[in-house]
């Protein structure tokens, strides 16, 4: 029995490659329709890696929680030696959560969205997000400038809409 971690029977090949990933890219770029399972028999990869693929190299969304800081020392500032430190109310951790829409490539992050506590995001919205996407890999990526973009996005009803959908066609993504 051998204890080296030689190839054998059973065991998975590294299946997130650069090949893989430019695979998956190519495979939505020409059918957005397609689903998880579809790209995995297609290219012979677990469902669990096609989906680990787009997440993580192609797509990214999250919820962040907006911080207050906890003590003096981490909202500090500078006084001379006769005068008295400012009076602050006592701090504590908001509640509030606030969405960002983080779009990347592979080369990081093109750009980030903020949307503002309490907003709605309707198609409007949506398509001025896309517009300045569209705006920032300009600004960014050059070689992306002509060159077709993969959206990749969930089915809310903001990314589903006619206009939005309209909007997505006219960008080329």
């Amino acid at each position: 029995m051998s204890t080296e971690g030689g190839e054998r029977n059973g065991r998975p090949k590294a299946v997130v490659t650069d090949k893989n990933i430019q695979k998956i890219y190519k495979m939505i770029l020409n059918d957005r329709t397609l689903k998880l399972n579809e790209i995995s028999d297609t290219l012979k990869i677990p469902t669990e890696y096609v989906y680990h693929i787009i997440q993580e190299y192609l797509v990214d969304e999250t919820w962040l929680h907006h911080f207050t800081p906890k003590s003096n020392r981490h909202s500090s500032e500078w006084t001379a030696h006769d005068e008295s430190a400012p009076k602050r109310e006592k701090m504590q951790q908001s509640a509030v959560k606030f969405m960002v829409s983080v779009f990347s490539d592979a080369h990081g992050i093109i750009f980030i969205g903020y949307i503002e506590i309490r907003r709605t995001i309707n198609s409007d919205y949506y398509i001025a997000l896309l517009d300045r996407l569209k705006d920032e890999i300009g600004a960014k990526r050059l070689h992306l400038k002509k060159k077709k973009v993969l959206l990749h996005q969930d089915n809310a009803p903001c990314h589903k809409s006619v206009k939005t959908k309209s909007k997505i066609h006219e960008l080329a993504f």
